[in-house]
């Protein structure tokens, strides 16, 4: 009788700690247990290590052989000589360190970050957040000793904090301070932002072992979420991932070298060894979700109103930019409701025009990474805010594209537990580590009605905010 091999995957994102346990050998699902993380945009780190203990962390070493962590990327965890964050965690969606970003940016030239980092700074990105610091806060900044990400941080926790912390090349490529392209950090550019040097963590592969528990357990090298998501679902050449959740992420895994000076392509590293060419909007479902509010509907009733509407919404558009926005890179702007008449001005418009804002928000990720030289062969579509029946009614004729939707599942969790899979076997991977498809949509022969919307969202963006 053969002895089933368990693995397990963390997702510590920024509302919950997910933690799933997985048969090494095909893929399968076995458990799926959370707790759920504060509100905001900065939090005490040790409120990360809470949630993934409620969410059974502390009682994996019965039956789990090894364990691989992802978490939200650029995090900023600060730790002085004795281990301990001098702050809270600035997290990727504060944008306090917005005039540091564009300091950062000028001091350097957008080229520079470009060609030599494979980003240019924006205030998600943790070189921002330690220049922040530095500049608000110089007494706790000269207190600095080592930099991690949330996902370092929970590794090295769960290691029994080593006296060197590991991190993986993915969300290394996301801190503003390690090079892509020459796989290497820049500490010259941490020591600026920071005012001083600190320590970082090491650059480990995408199959090596950041060290084993005390009960035994292999510990992978972990990954950023959107990196982990790419390993969980599997894609490949030509695939472009679109996650609506807290955020909204457009993601590919490619061999392409990205080099985009404009700042809208970040040129992050995939969990592979490849690149990972992404961009982010800070407004994702919860466009949605606030927008039922102001209409004092549920979410439910809210898609059966924006169903209700005309596709185009009669006219009625939003520019969802309402907690600023990363890309485009407005982190002071507000959102807008263009195209407004008496008319049009119903609960069914309105629901549909926040609907149509975010997935053309979306649109326009998705043309700046063709304009890297990405293909664009179909989008997979993932994350709550996809699985609204409004999103999924106009998503393929927005994009143009084919539009698959996986089958529901914790990918970021369970591209985790596939590394640690690797991990544990030493790079092999399982063939039957494969998605399934819940849905599909084409696009329309005739979507014209979508390619205008497309055009005044774009004129909208132009007039009201100069991009």
């Amino acid at each position: 009788m053969s002895t089933r091999r368990t693995v397990a995957g963390v997702d510590s994102s920024t509302q919950s700690c997910k933690i799933v346990t997985v048969d090494a050998d095909t893929g399968e699902q076995l458990t799926l247990r959370s707790a759920p993380h504060p509100d905001g945009t900065s939090i005490d780190p040790d409120r990360w290590w809470d949630a993934f203990l409620a969410a059974g962390g502390g009682e994996l070493d019965a039956g789990v052989a090894a364990l691989g962590v992802s978490a939200q990327q650029h995090g900023m965890v600060a730790l002085d000589a004795a281990g301990r964050p001098v702050h809270d965690a600035l997290l990727w969606n504060d944008v306090r360190s917005a005039p540091q970003a564009a300091a950062l940016t000028e001091r350097y030239g957008a080229q520079m970050w470009a060609d030599e980092v494979g980003v240019v700074p924006v205030a998600s990105f943790t070189i921002t957040k330690l220049a922040w610091l530095h500049a608000n806060r110089p007494e706790l900044a000269a207190k600095v000793e080592q930099v991690l990400l949330p996902h370092d941080w929970l590794t090295w926790n769960i290691l029994g904090r080593p006296e060197q912390a590991t991190t993986d090349r993915s969300d290394a490529s996301g801190t503003g301070y390690f090079s892509v392209h020459s796989n290497s950090y820049r500490m010259d550019l941490l020591e600026a932002a920071l005012g001083h040097e600190a320590r970082v963590p090491t650059v480990l592969g995408a199959a090596d072992r950041a060290g084993v528990t005390s009960g035994g357990v292999v510990v992978s090298a972990g990954a950023g979420d959107n990196a982990a998501a790419a390993l969980g679902l599997g894609i490949g050449e030509g695939d472009v991932v679109v996650s609506i959740g807290t955020s909204g992420t457009v993601f590919a895994s490619t061999a392409a070298r990205i080099a985009d000076a404009s700042g809208s392509v970040a040129g992050f590293a995939d969990a592979a060894g490849g690149q990972l060419p992404l961009l982010a909007t800070i407004n994702g479902a919860r466009t949605l979700v606030s927008t039922a509010r102001m209409l004092g509907v549920d979410i439910e009733r809210f898609g059966g109103l924006a169903l209700a509407a005309p596709a185009n919404a009669d006219g009625l558009l939003m520019v969802p930019y309402l907690d600023g926005e990363r890309t485009p890179n407005l982190p002071d702007a507000t959102g807008s409701l263009t195209g407004m008449r008496r008319a049009n001005m119903t609960p069914e418009n309105l629901a549909q025009a926040s609907v149509l804002g975010l997935v053309c928000s979306l649109a326009d990720a998705l043309d700046s990474l063709r304009g890297q030289g990405v293909t664009v062969r179909q989008v997979l579509l993932i994350g709550g805010g996809s699985q609204s029946p409004a999103v999924q009614k106009i998503a393929a004729d927005v994009f143009g594209v084919p539009v698959v939707m996986p089958v529901p599942g914790e990918y970021v969790a369970l591209g985790a537990a596939r590394q640690a899979a690797w991990a544990l076997d030493g790079g092999s991977d399982a063939a039957n580590w494969t998605r399934g498809i819940a849905r599909e949509f084409e696009p329309a022969a005739d979507r014209s009605w979508a390619v205008e919307v497309r055009a005044r969202y774009g004129e909208s963006r132009e007039t009201i905010y100069g991009v």
